[in-house]
């Protein structure tokens, strides 16, 4: 059967607060040192400007956000200290504070940064967004709600804070609502990815034909997204769609290449649906070569084997399905189906 996909906590925090990590794992690594450099330069071009007007607050904030975005937490923490020192009515200082605590794992202290340049300006919906957000990260729901809802208010435009809602309403089982808010998200921004994605992924539970459209909207912003992909290939997988979720698997296994279900899967319909074992074979032994203790890939080579007639190989990848899981049941149980096989001759 397909596998699912799997998000890191931290990397939905960094996206969700607006941090950019988690979109830029695949740059390479002549494109980081080309933004190392630039953001180098301008740190000395900020420098020159603080060493000719150091009453300036704006300044430091900007310093401090250089600092962070380099993890010099220390030297943020001087900057944005030294700006509220010049002017303490600036919630923006509270924002960029709240960011250096948050990157620095103290969420508490990051909410209470939040909340104060919120009574600096009740306006801020930099900081609105963000607190909703963190309520969010934090599973407290009611106070997530709230602060949605005084952001709307606010804007009622904004596309995150419909996103931000729908998120903590499909974690608390309410998908109906959750639909709702994903497409004002949508609605209010035609190029919200996420929202797409969410959205793809709660109609293909359903089965609903209308996954595909949202994914293929999602495609179309993002053309080789890894989950949109996934989510896409396993919509056509699970409705008998087989050749095209070969192909979306194929595009996958591309776009990604060290991605072992997108192998996987495939041999999975060529062995269950297509009953192509040589081709199942062929496929699960590319997603061995990705991941060579994926264990459910070996069982389901030695199936494909078994239901060639070749017994030998087929007990060979049971075997090895077993020293990586012991006591695997459908190990054994190919095994047991080999022994019967023996005794018959």
């Amino acid at each position: 059967m397909h596998k699912p996909m799997k998000s890191l906590i931290f990397c939905l925090l960094l996206c969700l607060l607006g941090f950019s990590a988690c979109n830029n794992a695949g740059d390479s690594s002549d494109r980081q040192k080309q933004g190392e450099d630039t953001t180098r330069l301008k740190l000395e071009v900020l420098n020159q400007k603080i060493e000719a007007d150091g009453s300036n607050p704006d300044l430091y904030n900007l310093r401090a956000k250089f600092y962070l975005l380099d993890h010099q937490f220390d030297n943020a923490l001087k900057d944005v200290h030294r700006a509220m020192t010049l002017d303490g009515s600036k919630s923006k200082s509270y924002v960029i504070l709240a960011d250096i605590y948050l990157l620095m794992g103290k969420p508490e202290e990051s909410r209470d940064a939040l909340v104060k340049a919120i009574s600096k300006n009740p306006n801020d919906t930099e900081a609105l967004s963000k607190l909703a957000k963190l309520y969010l990260i934090i599973k407290d729901y009611k106070n997530c709600y709230i602060t949605v809802k005084q952001l709307l208010v606010i804007d009622n435009a904004n596309a995150s804070a419909y996103y931000t809602r729908a998120i903590a309403l499909i974690e608390q089982g309410d998908t109906v609502r959750a639909v709702d808010d994903l497409k004002q998200a949508v609605d209010k921004n035609q190029e919200y990815y996420d929202a797409y994605v969410q959205l793809g992924e709660l109609y293909a539970v359903k089965r609903d034909p209308l996954a595909e459209l949202y994914l293929k909207n999602a495609l179309k912003l993002r053309p080789y997204s890894k989950e949109a992909l996934y989510m896409l290939g396993v919509y056509y997988q699970d409705n008998g769609k087989y050749d095209n979720a070969i192909a979306t698997y194929q595009v996958l296994a591309k776009a990604d290449t060290a991605f072992r279900d997108a192998s996987y899967n495939q041999g999975y319909i060529y062995l269950v649906y297509l009953k192509d074992f040589k081709k199942a074979v062929q496929l699960f032994t590319e997603s061995l070569e990705k991941d060579p203790n994926y264990f459910e890939a070996y069982y389901n080579r030695g199936f494909a084997y078994e239901l060639q007639g070749d017994y030998k190989s087929a007990g060979d990848d049971y075997q090895r399905s077993l020293k990586i899981k012991v006591n695997y049941d459908k190990a054994i149980e190919g095994l047991n189906r080999l022994d019967k096989v023996r005794t018959k001759k």
